[in-house]
């Protein structure tokens, strides 16, 4: 609020000192020019094709540990509560597997956030860049941008140079297509080969993780065991001692009647 307030002042002194001394302002709508950058779309696509596809692996995860629930509340009758608890420390693990996944991509860490900057950021500086060229050619003293915190009350379209930003990002566009057209069969390639090791690569690290889970489930199943192993070789030790005392027991108690059957005697 307070940097509103700034703003807002700032823009009073600018309005007046225009009135004053004939200061060129004009300011520019950053949201509607990244939407008509052919590059910006592109970019957006790009980075939805790859949500869609993270979401479409989450739902999937999803699915697999609800099987799970659903064929263990099935099949609980006849299993021991041994079995039920390790079906239940496996399914609990699923779960913590599947909300570290979705961290990995959507946290705020994660790689969406982190794609998102890679994707837009350029097509972001391009617009940074020509704003600076127009305003350096046509002699500007201020140019805003309309979409950002700035507490802009008024604005007249006359000072809009978004549509003329916009062009000059398109002139620029073009010029390069010219300038790398020779180079599109050889760009194209190595992109396709650059998609063909990316999902080499994620197909590599998904059966890493694969085999990463299965071995921690594993582990977790010998552990299981190991506790349960140690439980029972307790209460077999415990049994074992028991048993014992009570055959002591019972010899004493024979000895004792023997020996006052002989001094009967």
């Amino acid at each position: 609020m307070r940097k509103n307030i700034v703003l807002f002042i700032f823009f009073l002194q600018a309005g007046f000192l225009f009135a004053q001394s004939g200061l060129k302002i004009a300011y520019i709508d950053m949201d509607y020019i990244l939407e008509n950058v052919p590059e910006y779309q592109e970019a957006n696509n790009q980075l939805d094709a790859k949500v869609q596809k993270w979401r479409a692996e989450v739902e999937q995860k999803l699915n697999q540990v609800e099987q799970m629930k659903q064929a263990l509340k099935q099949e609980s009758p006849l299993l021991t509560k041994e079995l039920i608890e390790e079906r239940e420390d496996e399914i609990d693990y699923e779960v913590q597997q599947v909300v570290a996944y979705q961290q990995k991509r959507f946290g705020p860490q994660g790689d969406f956030i982190t794609q998102k900057r890679q994707l837009i950021q350029p097509v972001q500086d391009q617009v940074f860049n020509a704003v600076q060229e127009y305003a350096i050619k046509r002699d500007f003293d201020y140019i805003f941008e309309r979409s950002s915190d700035a507490l802009m009350l008024f604005s007249a379209d006359r000072h809009d140079i978004s549509d003329q930003i916009l062009k000059m990002i398109d002139r620029q566009s073009r010029t390069e297509r010219r300038e790398n057209k020779g180079a599109d069969i050889a760009e194209d390639t190595y992109k396709s080969v650059e998609k063909a090791k990316e999902d080499k690569a994620e197909e590599a690290q998904r059966e890493r993780d694969r085999l990463t889970r299965e071995k921690e489930r594993e582990n977790l199943i010998k552990d299981r065991e190991r506790a349960r192993d140690s439980a029972r070789a307790a209460r077999q030790a415990a049994f074992e001692a028991r048993r014992q005392k009570l055959l002591e027991d019972r010899q004493r108690r024979r000895d004792s009647l023997d020996r006052v059957r002989n001094n009967k005697e």
